[in-house]
C-alpha cells in the first residue's frame, strides 16, 4: 500500500512510560539515527530520582523528548506533537502536556483494571472520551510484539520487555528515520546474547513493518535535513562535550588529567567518560567520598598535573573546605558543580541552577573564585577548556557550572580541529634558582609561580596558613594577611581583562529591554526572543559565560537599556549580585520546576515588560 508522505518543518516527540520500559534508550537511539540524518535536534531526557519505582505509578516515569526540525532550534520544545505513552501512569503524567490535535500512541495492554487504578483513573480514559480532542492511536504494543516474537527462544518476560523496540521501530518509519545505526548498535549491545539480540532487532523490524502495512498510519512526515556550516558532527551530551574538553585542555596544555571524584548524580557520567581515556594519559580516581576526591585532585595539582574533581550542589559544599585550600596555595584546580534541584537531596534528576552564592561565596574567609558556566550541552566542551585556561594561568581554582539539563540534553556538535584550539602553557617555575620565592606574582596575572615538588632549587613551604608575600613562609603579621587578602583578589578581578566584553544581540538597535541570562537558560531565552522578534517586538539578548569576574562592559550594557530581564531557575541569585555591583534594578523573572524554561512562556514575560514601557 502506498502511504502519503507529508513533509514538516519540524517534529516534537516524547517517550514516555515505567522506568522499567526502556523510554530512555528508546529515545537516545532515535535521536542518534535522527542526528546521523542531518536535522537540528535538542532533547530533554526526564527520569525518577528513584533506583526503581513502584511499577505503573506516577513517580516511576520516565520521559524522553525529542525536538528536531529542518533548521536552527534552539530548545527541546514546549510541548510535544506526539505523545508515546506506555501505560497509565505514563499518559496520565504528560497528557496535560500534549496541546489539542497532537498525535497520542497509546500501549492499551497496560490499561488494565488494577494500572488504572493505580494512578486514580475511576474510569478508562481510552474508553470515556476524555481523549477526544487527540488523534488517538489505541495499539496493543505488548501483544503485538511478543506475537512477532513467537519463534526465538526467550521468555515472555523478555519478549514484553521488546515492546520499546516495536515501538522505536514504528516511530522510526512515521518519520522516515534510518535504521542502519539502530540495527548494529543491537548487535554491539546484546553481542554477548545472541537469542536477545535477534529478538531486539525483529521487534525492531516488526514495529517498522508495522507501519508500513497497517492502514491505522495512513500517512509518513518526514522532516529534511537542516543546513549546517560544512564540516564532521556528532550528538553529544553535555556531560560528554565536558569531558572531551577536558581531555582537549590536558592535550593543549602538555598536563596530565587526574580526575578525583565520588559518584553523585547528574555529575556520575563525566567520570564513566574520562576512565574511558586512558590512552589520553588520562587518570580517574574514585574515591571513598567528595572530600577525598578534591583532595587527591589538588594533590594531583600540586604535583603537576591538570586537578580535576566533579560533583553536585551536595559535593560542592563538602568541598568547601579544599576549594579554600587551593586558594591559599594557589594551585590551579577545576571544580565542576553539575547542579540540581535542592536543597539537600531535593531533587537529583531534576535541572536547577542555584549553587550560584555557594560557589561565589561558600568559603570560609576571603576566598575568591572564578566561575564559568556552560549554556548549552555542546558549549559544555568549549567551557571546560576555558575553565581550565584560567586555572592554569592565574594559579586559582576555578568553579565550572553545568546542570542536569545541559548533562543530560543533547545536540549535535561539530568536532574542532584541535590544532584550532587555545593553547595552554603551564608556564612552570624553573629549576636550580637562587633564593626562589614561591609566591613572587607575575606582575601582568599576579599568578605565583608554579614548583614541581622535587625539582632542585625549588623547594618551599606549602599548606593552608597564611604566607608570607614573597617567601611563602608562615606569617601571621596583620599588613601582611591584609596585603595578601588583596593580592588574591585582584588576581581574581584582573582575569576580566583575559575574557571576551560581552556581546548584545540587538539586530534592530531598537530594543529598550534586554533579556540577560547565564548557563542552561540560554536556549529558551534565544528560542523566545526570537519569537518576539517576530511578533514585531524589539527587544535585545545577551548570556553571561564569566559570572566571576563579570565581563568588563557590563555595567556599560546594563545601564544601555531601560529595562534588564533576567530569567533564572533560582529565587534571583544573579539578580542579587548584578544590584549589588551596578545598582541596576534588575527585573527577576525566576521559577524552579526541575524543568528548563518554556519559550513561549519567557517571550510572553517579555512582552509584558515591553509593553510596560
Amino acid at each position: 500500500m502506498t502511504k502519503q508522505v507529508q513533509q514538516l518543518d519540524r517534529v516534537i516527540i516524547r517517550f514516555a512510560g515505567d522506568s522499567g520500559d526502556g523510554m530512555q534508550l528508546t529515545g537516545d537511539r532515535f535521536t542518534q539515527e535522527t542526528a546521523s540524518f542531518g536535522n537540528d535536534l535538542s532533547t530533554l531526557p526526564n527520569f525518577p530520582a528513584e533506583i526503581r519505582a513502584p511499577a505503573g505509578t506516577l513517580p516511576g516515569v520516565s520521559s524522553f523528548q525529542l525536538h528536531f526540525a529542518d533548521h536552527d532550534i534552539l530548545t527541546p520544545g514546549d510541548a510535544p506533537d506526539v505523545l508515546v505513552a506506555m501505560n497509565p501512569a505514563a499518559l496520565k503524567a504528560n497528557i496535560g502536556d500534549l496541546p489539542p490535535g497532537g498525535t497520542l500512541i497509546v500501549n492499551t495492554d497496560e490499561f488494565t483494571k488494577r494500572n488504572l487504578a493505580k494512578v486514580g483513573y475511576a474510569a478508562n480514559p481510552l474508553e470515556d472520551g476524555s481523549l477526544a480532542e487527540y488523534q488517538v492511536h489505541a495499539l496493543p504494543l505488548t501483544s503485538m510484539t511478543v506475537s512477532a516474537l513467537e519463534d526465538f527462544d526467550i521468555t515472555k518476560k523478555d519478549a514484553e520487555r521488546a515492546k520499546n523496540m516495536f515501538a522505536l521501530g514504528l516511530l522510526s518509519w512515521l518519520y522516515h528515520r534510518p535504521t542502519e545505526g539502530t540495527l548494529a548498535f543491537l548487535e554491539r549491545k546484546f553481542a554477548k546474547k545472541p537469542e536477545i539480540m535477534k529478538a531486539n532487532i525483529a521487534a525492531f523490524q516488526a514495529g517498522w513493518n508495522y507501519g508500513e502495512t497497517t492502514e491505522t498510519f495512513s500517512v509518513q512526515y518526514e522532516v529534511k535535513p537542516a543546513a549546517h556550516p560544512p564540516g564532521l558532527y556528532r550528538n553529544i551530551t553535555g556531560n560528554t562535550a565536558l569531558a572531551y574538553g577536558l581531555i582537549a585542555a590536558s592535550v593543549r596544555s602538555g598536563l596530565p588529567l587526574f580526575l578525583g571524584s565520588y559518584p553523585i548524580t547528574p555529575a556520575s557520567d563525566i567520570l564513566h567518560e574520562l576512565s574511558k581515556h586512558k590512552r589520553f594519559g588520562v587518570r580517574t580516581f574514585q574515591a571513598e567520598d567528595e572530600i577525598a576526591a578534591i583532595g587527591a585532585a589538588l594533590g594531583a595539582s600540586f604535583g603537576g598535573s591538570l586537578g580535576v574533581t566533579t560533583t553536585s550542589g551536595p559535593g560542592v559544599a563538602l568541598k568547601s573546605e579544599t576549594i579554600g585550600l587551593a586558594v591559599a596555595t594557589e594551585l590551579p584546580l577545576v571544580v565542576v558543580d553539575v547542579q540540581r534541584a535542592g536543597p539537600s537531596t531535593g531533587m537529583p534528576t531534576k535541572t536547577e541552577q542555584a549553587d550560584l552564592l555557594q560557589v561565589m561565596f561558600g568559603r570560609n574567609g576571603e576566598a575568591p573564585v572564578p566561575v564559568v558556566a556552560a549554556q548549552s550541552p555542546a558549549d559544555c566542551f568549549d567551557a571546560a577548556i576555558e575553565a581550565a585556561r584560567i586555572a592554569v594561568k592565574y594559579r586559582t581554582p576555578v568553579v565550572l557550572l553545568t546542570d542536569g539539563y545541559l548533562a543530560n540534553g543533547s545536540e549535535p556538535w561539530r568536532i574542532p580541529d584541535v590544532e584550532s584550539l587555545p593553547t595552554i602553557d603551564p608556564a612552570f617555575a624553573e629549576p636550580g634558582q637562587e633564593d626562589f620565592q614561591p609566591f613572587k606574582r607575575d606582575p601582568k596575572t599576579l599568578a605565583r609561580p608554579w614548583a614541581i615538588p622535587g625539582t632542585p632549587g625549588l623547594e618551599h613551604r606549602i599548606g593552608g596558613l597564611e604566607k608570607a608575600d614573597g617567601a611563602g613562609n608562615i606569617s601571621y603579621d596583620p599588613d601582611n594577611h591584609d596585603t595578601m587578602v588583596r593580592l588574591r583578589q585582584a588576581k581574581i578581578d584582573g582575569i576580566a581583562a583575559d575574557i571576551p566584553p560581552l556581546q548584545v544581540d540587538d539586530p534592530s538597535g531598537r530594543a529598550r529591554v534586554l533579556v540577560l541570562g547565564w548557563g542552561c537558560t540560554y536556549g529558551s531565552i534565544a528560542a523566545a526572543v526570537r519569537l518576539v522578534r517576530e511578533r514585531g517586538g524589539h527587544v535585545a539578548q545577551a548570556h553571561l559565560r564569566h559570572l566571576n569576574p563579570f565581563p568588563a562592559n557590563l555595567g556599560e550594557v546594563l545601564r544601555s537599556y531601560d529595562k534588564v530581564l533576567l530569567p533564572e531557575i533560582n529565587l534571583g541569585q544573579l539578580a542579587l549580585l548584578l544590584r549589588a555591583k551596578y545598582l541596576v534594578d534588575v527585573i527577576g523573572y525566576n521559577r524552579m520546576r526541575g524543568l528548563p524554561f518554556k519559550s513561549e512562556e519567557l517571550a510572553g514575560v517579555i512582552q509584558d515588560v515591553i509593553d510596560s514601557e
